[in-house]
């Protein structure tokens, strides 16, 4: 039986362990890195916590026996999939990064493009309505913005001493409904959308904006480490049968 690491905590890392659920040549563990209370977590064993750095999951990877490693992290989460990839490269273990697509561009979008999340509030004009969908810890930039009134969206609570922006806050995952987004975005007379380019189920805001012709400051992905790299649970499959199983 061969043994499969999941750096995961995304949808596709989820669905990625139920499809393989039922695959009795393989033992698959998803590490989850604890940031998030309430990841996607998927069929199989769990474990939560850190690695240590690159040394640590190398480590891991060769004490545990394990026989591959695929990083199906967010694709914002830059400093995983360095550790991972350097991790990889000391310990001999093959590995396969999952990326899902950017959002496409069309000509009817009017994207912004920014480096990152403090370039994003410096961007918007001055007394912008704003809608921010936002993790725990990137609200600061837009807190120390005053004349902004922003409407954030947020998996999770925020902290209890966090900075929150002048405006609102919502709690929840975002809905795969662009009408949906459209009717909270007219209820709350939104005027700029605030979103990295995660890609996935995110989309539905950025068609949204797209429909009301709202302007998008776009925090732009990271690019992905050097390695193999796919955009598709189906490619993670079809890697995993040509690598462990030489299909």
């Amino acid at each position: 039986m061969a043994k499969l690491l999941i750096l995961g905590g995304t949808a596709e890392a989820a669905e990625l362990t139920a499809r393989l659920a039922g695959d009795d040549r393989l033992e698959t563990v998803t590490s989850l890195a604890g940031l998030t209370r309430l990841p996607n977590v998927g069929s199989g064993q769990v474990r939560r916590g850190g690695f240590g750095g690159p040394d640590g999951l190398a480590a891991f990877l060769k004490n545990g026996g394990y026989d591959a490693l695929v990083d199906a992290t967010h694709p914002f989460a830059a400093q995983i999939a360095r550790h991972a990839a350097e991790a990889v490269e000391m310990s001999g273990t093959p590995r396969v990064k999952l990326v899902r697509p950017a959002f496409a561009r069309t000509p009817a979008d009017r994207f912004v493009p920014v480096a990152d999340i403090e370039s994003a509030a410096k961007a918007l004009p001055q007394n912008a309505r704003v809608f921010l969908a936002a993790g725990r810890r990137e609200l600061a930039p837009f807190a120390a913005r005053s004349d902004l009134w922003c409407l954030v969206r947020m998996i999770e609570p925020p902290a209890a001493d966090e900075a929150l922006p002048k405006g609102e806050l919502i709690l929840g995952r975002p809905p795969t409904d662009p009408d949906a987004e459209i009717a909270l975005f007219k209820e709350h007379k939104i005027e700029w959308i605030v979103s990295k380019d995660s890609g996935g189920r995110a989309g539905a805001k950025i068609e949204a904006a797209r429909r009301l012709k709202l302007p998008v400051v776009l925090v732009e992905r990271p690019a992905p480490p050097k390695g193999t790299t796919v955009e598709s649970v189906d490619a993670v499959i079809a890697w995993l049968e040509s690598t462990l199983f030489h299909g």
